[in-house]
This record gives structure tokens, C-alpha cells and sequence, in this order.
């Protein structure tokens, strides 16, 4: 079994940046736009077409509003197995981070997983950084 693993550190609060995670609906518009292009939901799951084309259902596991945690899994025919987990934590320094971690068979998608997760965490943290930039502008 495979995992990857992102921290993606923001300059968003973690009240805004859980807000914009739990929304399960519109990581399209809030979390990874142009990563992901559209985000339909059905009872349970989401259906997520992304940038490259690639559209594939995602079962929602938890929302848990406590630890701010957000669990997801599908299966695709890369990955017969894929779960992942995005949580919203605080540093001792203050800096809120999203601990983006899945794991997935086989081993042999990482590559193709890894350069995906990696170009999502950066249009993540450019779209939640940006939301201190409109929070100052109001």
C-alpha cells in the first residue's frame, strides 16, 4: 500500500480554512478551482471532474466538525483502493496547516498520485491564502 502525505501551510484562518474544506459541494469554487472543475453531489458522495478530465465518484466518509476533519475514499481503475484524510490543525507558532494524507493500492500509482496531490495542494494554498487578501479588501 502506498501514501502520500501534504502539509500545506496557509496564512487562512483555521475557522476559514475548515469552512472552505467541510464544503464538500464546491472544491470547484472554494478549495482547488481549476484543479477541479466541477463537483456535483449525490446521498453520500460526490462526483469530481478535474482539471485534466478525469472524473471520478468520491464517497464521503466523515465531516467531523470537531478535529476538522474531512475523510473521503473512491476506486478508480489507477487505484482499486484510495482513502484520503484533510485535516485542519494549528501550529504552536499559530500557522494553520491542512494535513492532506492517502493511501492507496497499488504502490505503483504514487508517481501519478503524488504529481496530482502535489499540483492540488498548490492551487490550495494559493486559494486559501487569498482569503486573508479579501478579508483585508472588506
Amino acid at each position: 500500500m502506498g501514501t502520500i502525505r501534504k502539509d500545506i501551510v496557509t496564512r487562512a484562518s483555521a475557522d476559514a480554512v475548515w469552512a472552505a474544506l467541510r464544503d464538500v459541494g464546491a472544491l470547484h469554487t472554494r478549495l482547488v478551482p481549476g484543479f477541479v472543475v466541477d463537483t456535483r453531489l449525490e446521498p453520500g458522495a460526490r462526483v469530481v471532474t478535474f482539471g485534466n478530465g478525469n472524473v471520478v465518484r468520491e464517497l464521503i466518509v466523515t465531516v467531523d466538525e470537531q478535529a476538522r476533519r474531512l475523510v473521503w475514499t473512491t476506486e478508480s481503475q489507477l487505484t482499486p483502493h484510495y482513502n484520503s484524510a484533510a485535516e485542519v490543525v494549528v501550529d504552536a507558532a499559530g500557522k494553520t496547516h491542512v494535513v492532506w494524507t492517502s493511501d492507496f493500492l497499488p504502490d505503483g500509482a504514487r508517481e501519478k498520485l503524488d504529481g496530482m496531490m502535489t499540483a492540488g495542494a498548490e492551487v490550495m494554498q494559493r486559494t486559501l491564502d487569498a482569503l486573508v487578501t479579501a478579508a483585508a479588501r472588506v
